[in-house]
Formats: C-alpha cells, structure tokens, sequence
C-alpha cells in the first residue's frame, strides 16, 4: 500500500513526517495538514523556519510533564499554539517495569487515553496545520495518529504502512545509545528492545482491527467517548481532500 507522501524536512526534528498522501475511502489525505515526529527538543534555528515555512499553527504534545521539563520544544516565538495531551498517565518506565509487550501497551492507551485521543481530534478540527508528536513519535503518536486517520476512512494497510516507517526513520546510534542506557535500568525487560525502537506493522494491525472489534470502527471509539458525528464530518474534512483514488 502506499505510504505518506514526499515527507517534509524540519531540522532537528526526529521522524518527523507529513501524514498527507494516503488513500482513503473518499480521496486521499492532504498535505500540509496534519504532521507527525518526535520532540522538538533538538530543532534548530533551520528547522524553526521549516516549520514557520510548512504554516504549523498548532502542536499537540502527547508527553508527560517530566518530559517536556527534561526536554523541552525550542518554538518559543513562532506564530503557534501547544495542547498538552499526555496519553501516559504515569511514568513511561513503568512499561519497562512491568515488561508489557507492545500490543499490550496499545491496548493501555484505546482504553485509558479516550479522553486524550477526542482531544487530539478536536485540536486539529479547531487548528491546523497541526504537529502531533511524542518523545520519538512512534507508540503515543503512532496510535494517536493512526486512530484518527482510521476514524476517517483511511486505508487500513497504508496507515500500518506509515506507522510501520518509524522504525526506519529512527537513527540506528541513537536505538543503540538508548537501548544500552535501558537495559542498564532494566537487564530483565525481554520486551525493552521492542518497545524502544520498533514499529512492526502486525502490531498496529492488530490495534486497528481490535478497534473494529470491540467498538464497530475507530470513529465509532471516538463517537463511543464524546466526539459527535458533525466533529467527526470536520475532521474528515480537514484531512481528507475528496479526490479520486
């Protein structure tokens, strides 16, 4: 299946993306609407400009309030806005802990972060272009992201493709040097190396489908926690251009 389109370049960004491109039931996604990545810890004075450039007016940080202090997003002065939606309620070193696989994990957040994830989706209905990103941009964005785009009809398989892209965008030193520093905290965690770096496409399969399972389809979870159906039509809206696959 096709992946994203040609992906926006933000400097000192890590995976950052455009979610744009994708095939869906009534077009493709648009470009230059909804972004993904990692912190924004490390942006430089060019990637400041890339996002000034590419007209990002809201970010949406899915981290807890430990992170952002520890690493916080260099955009002090651009013409944006930050939500704060931390889908982790807790510290994120109790997966390592409790050595929960990534499915588990998951799972965790359709069923504990509901609230957060009708926040995500409103956010982008009242602002956008926005910018969706985690820590590394591949558990708590990659969930986040690939629930709303389902909930808006597109293809199942391009967004396991585009979930599943992260753990190719992930430098391998930067997998090497924290792996190494987890497995000094964690020497038994079997599942550390999985949770750390990788996004295998099975996995969000498996969300996705377990989604329809339980609730009728993504938007249905959306509609099951407080989004209503006309929020639901913007969203589509806004993310979906209308264009003949």
């Amino acid at each position: 299946m096709s992946a994203a389109s040609e992906p926006a370049r933000v400097a000192g960004a890590l995976n950052f993306r455009d979610t744009g491109g994708l095939p869906a039931d009534r077009g493709r996604t648009r470009t230059g609407v909804l972004f993904r990545s990692g912190n924004l810890a490390g942006l430089t004075g060019e990637g400041r400009a890339d996002l000034a450039g590419l007209r990002v007016r809201r970010i949406v940080d899915l981290r807890a309030d430990e992170e952002i202090a520890a690493e916080p997003s260099l955009v002090t002065g651009l013409d944006l806005d930050t939500v704060h939606a931390p889908l982790f309620l807790g510290s994120a070193a109790s997966f390592f802990i409790e050595d929960i696989t990534l499915p588990d994990m998951y799972r965790a957040l359709v069923d504990g972060a509901a609230d957060r994830l009708v926040l995500i989706a409103r956010s982008v209905i009242e602002r956008h272009p926005v910018l969706v990103h985690c820590t590394v941009g591949k558990d708590r964005t990659g969930v986040a992201v690939a629930i709303l785009l389902a909930a808006v009809g597109v293809d199942k398989e391009a967004i396991v493709a585009d979930y599943a892209r992260t753990e190719h965008l992930l430098p391998p030193e930067r997998n090497a040097r924290v792996v190494a520093f987890l497995r000094a905290l964690h020497p038994d965690a079997r599942h550390l190396e999985q949770l750390a770096t990788r996004s295998p496409a099975p996995v969000m399969r498996e969300l996705l489908t377990g989604v329809d399972e339980r609730f009728g389809s993504a938007a249905d979870y959306l509609r099951a926690h407080g989004l209503r159906t006309d929020e639901l039509d913007a969203l589509a809206g806004i993310l979906i251009d209308g264009s003949p696959t």
